[in-house]
């Protein structure tokens, strides 16, 4: 979503841009005086900035001079009238993108501001390009492997609607990265974004942290506490681990979700707020629902809007696309500037080592690893001994059986077992295969799965009916046998 912010005193301009620039794609914010235009840019930061040449309280140009000294990047645009050129150009001068002239046409306002929201985002990129490689820039998700493409889009659909949602996926997946995206790329950006680890708090404390409490609401409560939902009024609030939440704080969720209302803890006034809540958890739905005792109603209301993180086993390349990530960022941090790479034969450990930790493993992998390694490159000698060690454990050995192995076999036994007709039948067991284990790596996602096969769905749900394919939760055999034999010996379509 991009930002606008508008300044001018005639209502007619102001309508103008709400008709062209509507949200989600543009969240348009307007002033109609200098004062308000340098407040709102101090608070909002805008991606572009449209000035009038005349505004009641002085000169288009001096409020540009006012906005060009809070951030110089920043593309300004003026509206000019007749005979108010002079301004305008010299505004250009002084480093004004363009001006536009009244009455405005649509069509080139449209165009002018799209320009500078082009330049608007080379400017960020060339600063952050310019910015000294050890200045710490904000954690975001990183990946391009399949399933984390379907990751951006589900936040894409949901960071605009003001709804609950619940991420799910193991420890160390990245949910509070997924929590921020959604705030990031929301209305409430601009409002405060606040993170509750709940399995950290003890749970007699969890509800004064986020409902506060009345002073003398129990023993200890010498004064009054404002709980995170009324600091975070009007923003986002994170709930990571929810499901150790007690039970007494999950009926106050439940009903902050329904109603946006709530008392603090041993008071009876009620609070009213503006919350969008986003909560996670390392739990699938069967974990959670059974004997933990986190309620189903609060369950069903959170998962209306679900986002599923891949655990890092599954992401491919991104474990060395993240690898060389945390290399950059933590070679300055740790005063390694001389390490600038990681060799092939680390990589290959690294991406053979299974993640139970997921990405927050591997980022201190590569810690230590700049710690205990030396030179420009970081080499398996590096890495710790457990990615060593559990890399020669599954080696395969020489005598190992290989994929070939397990495909010549097949077709020894098939070539003993039948006569006729066999290309079809051996064909239609390794497709067979190929759909299974391919619908348990993407966990029955049939979309993620006709992605990856490079088939459309359509084509994907013939051919499992065909082979009597049905999703479940059970896991597939990798192993090539003709244990299943496909419903029917057509060939490969």
């Amino acid at each position: 979503m991009h930002t606008l912010l508008v300044v001018d005193d005639e209502p007619g301009i102001l309508h103008a841009f709400g008709r062209v620039f509507r949200e989600p794609a543009v969240r348009l914010f307007t002033a109609d005086t200098i004062r308000q235009a340098v407040e709102l840019f101090q608070t909002v930061r805008p991606e572009v900035v449209v000035l009038d040449v005349r505004l009641p309280d002085g000169s288009g140009l001096e409020g540009f001079r006012r906005i060009n000294a809070i951030d110089p990047t920043t593309p300004v645009l003026f509206i000019t009238g007749h005979g108010t050129t002079d301004t305008a150009i010299e505004a250009i001068k002084n480093g004004a993108l363009d001006y536009l002239f009244k009455p405005l046409d649509l069509h080139k306002l449209r165009e002018a501001v799209q320009t500078a929201f082009e330049v608007a985002r080379s400017m960020r990129a060339q600063a952050h390009a310019d910015a000294p490689p050890n200045t710490p820039q904000p954690e975001t998700l990183i990946g391009r492997c399949d399933s984390m493409q379907e990751v951006y889009k589900v936040i894409g659909r949901l960071a605009p609607r003001n709804i609950p949602v619940l991420i799910l996926g193991e420890s160390g997946t990245g949910k509070e990265l997924a929590a921020r995206a959604l705030w990031s790329h929301s209305p409430r950006v601009d409002r405060p974004f606040l993170a509750v680890n709940c399995a950290s708090i003890p749970d007699a404390l969890l509800e004064s942290e986020l409902f506060g409490h009345e002073k003398g609401a129990f023993t200890g409560a010498d004064r009054l506490r404002i709980g995170k939902f009324e600091q975070c009024h009007g923003g986002t609030l994170f709930l990571d681990e929810i499901g150790e939440m007690p039970s007494a704080a999950q009926a106050k969720i439940l009903r902050v979700i329904q109603e946006q209302r709530f008392e603090r803890v041993g008071g009876e006034k009620t609070i009213q707020t503006d919350v969008r809540l986003i909560a996670a958890t390392n739990r699938d739905e069967h974990q959670l629902l059974s004997g933990t005792g986190f309620r189903a109603d609060l369950f069903y209301r959170l998962s209306v809007s679900t986002l599923t993180l891949p655990p890092l086993r599954q992401r491919g390349s991104d474990i060395a696309l993240l690898a060389e990530h945390f290399l950059e960022r933590f070679r300055w941090e740790l005063d390694r500037k001389d390490a600038h790479a990681i060799s092939p034969e680390a990589l290959e450990l690294l991406e053979a080592h299974d993640w139970p930790g997921n990405v927050r493993e591997l980022q201190s992998v590569i810690k230590q690893a700049l710690l205990h390694g030396a030179g420009p490159l970081l080499t398996p000698e590096a890495l710790p001994e457990r990615i060593r060690h559990a890399a020669s454990t599954t080696a395969p050995s020489s005598s190992a059986p290989t994929a070939h192995d397990a495909i010549a076999a097949l077709i020894r036994e098939q070539l003993t077992a039948r006569d006729g007709n066999l290309h079809a039948h051996v064909m239609g067991l390794v497709e067979a295969r190929l759909l299974r284990q391919t619908l348990e790596l993407t966990n029955g996602n049939q979309a993620l799965a006709a992605r990856r096969l490079g088939i459309s769905r359509g084509t994907l749900r013939a051919k499992m009916r065909e082979y009597e394919i049905e999703v479940s939760n059970r896991q597939w055999s990798g192993e090539l046998t003709p244990d299943s034999p496909p419903a029917s010996t057509g060939g490969v379509s």
